[in-house]
């Protein structure tokens, strides 16, 4: 995982091809408008029920509302907490996907200062208070992952397992078969599979050949 700072511009249509951009740590970012105070933290997350366990355990009963939205696996959700129709959990889910992030859940919570924004400023409200925080948080690059089926001959496995740390990939347990030969299952970054098969396919003589089994990001 690539750490890079706030000031890091990162390019989301490549990012597209090979992994996703989001958050390096959680992130709270305070703001007050007209009175009211906006209370904005983000967390990288890696699924709902974790987005959610998060947005549960920082909201504050006490505060006027806790409005939330997360992005997971390009999956979306928002709540807008008693705060009119779109006015909160829309504008946060809107400063996350206007940054191109994944894996990212904000919760907005607002105490309520006596002064009404009405409908257009709830949603520069809440949506400035995601957007602030998202872009002061540090970024991180997850890279996709791929899944590459093995079956080496015994005296094969010490070459192949080179060839796995010369790429940066793993593999999980052994399989021994009957007829002398082992199962692996590696996995490594997709932008590596290609080199990492054709490596393995070379250092063998051709004895392995690894196959794709599936795509994942991690």
């Amino acid at each position: 995982m690539q750490q890079h700072g706030s000031r890091h511009r990162h390019d989301v249509a490549a990012a597209a091809a090979s992994g996703y951009w989001t958050l390096a740590a959680p992130y709270t970012h305070e703001t007050e408008i007209k009175k009211s105070q906006f209370i904005a933290t983000a967390w990288p997350v890696a699924s709902a029920a974790e987005a959610l366990s998060h947005i549960a355990e920082a909201s504050d009963p006490t505060a006027s509302h806790n409005c939330w939205a997360f992005k997971v696996a390009g999956t979306a959700r928002s709540n807008d907490d008693g705060e009119p129709g779109g006015t909160a959990g829309k504008p946060i889910l809107g400063a996350i996907e206007g940054d191109g992030l994944d894996g990212v859940a904000v919760l907005v919570v607002r105490y309520f200062g006596g002064v009404k924004l009405g409908a257009g400023g709830l949603v520069r409200a809440y949506g400035g208070a995601a957007r602030d925080c998202i872009r002061a948080a540090p970024k991180a690059f997850v890279k996709s992952k791929v899944q590459l089926a093995v079956v080496t001959p015994f005296e094969c496995l010490g070459t192949v397992y080179n060839m796995l740390a010369k790429h940066g990939a793993a593999a999980g347990e052994e399989d021994y078969q009957s007829n002398g030969k082992v199962k692996l299952t590696l996995t490594a970054d997709a932008d590596q599979a290609e080199s990492l098969q054709q490596a393995i396919a070379d250092a063998t003589s051709g004895k392995v050949q690894p196959t794709l089994v599936a795509t994942h990001e991690s």
